[in-house]
């Protein structure tokens, strides 16, 4: 089922991406900076661990989990949160918490696309990478 996500994918667009992480919380000066970079994501799959690296020159971050289990996750803004991925209908779901706040990340394969929409409360984030 996760097959379909292994890869190296390249950032080719994004919409609303720095009113997603401000509604996040994430600085001024660290937005700039992200809202710049167009990372590469990179999928893997070894057993029933998934990992999903972000590289990109602002920062290079890399999460493994197994799906439907919590795990401690550092985020590229240096929030400390609880994470748990799950499948439903083809989308990988990453819901993340911490301080009683929750975003979730949906990636999708459309028309050989990912496409990974951000949600925070009502401000949704739609970035759209290619198969390199």
């Amino acid at each position: 089922m996760c097959d379909v996500f292994v890869g190296t994918w390249k950032l080719v667009s994004s919409e609303n991406f720095d009113d997603y992480m401000k509604e996040v919380g994430v600085g001024f000066a660290t937005r700039k900076v992200a809202g710049m970079a167009k990372p590469n994501m990179v999928i893997s799959v070894n057993g029933d661990v998934i990992t999903i690296k972000s590289e990109s020159t602002f920062k290079n971050t890399e999460i493994s989990f197994k799906l439907g289990q919590e795990f401690d996750e550092v985020t590229a803004d240096d929030r400390k949160v609880k994470s748990i991925v799950t499948l439903d209908g083809g989308s990988m779901i990453h819901v993340q918490k911490w301080l009683g706040k929750e975003t979730t990340i949906k990636r999708k394969i459309v028309d050989g696309k990912m496409v990974v929409e951000c949600t925070m409360n009502n401000i949704v984030s739609t970035r759209i990478y290619e198969k390199v």
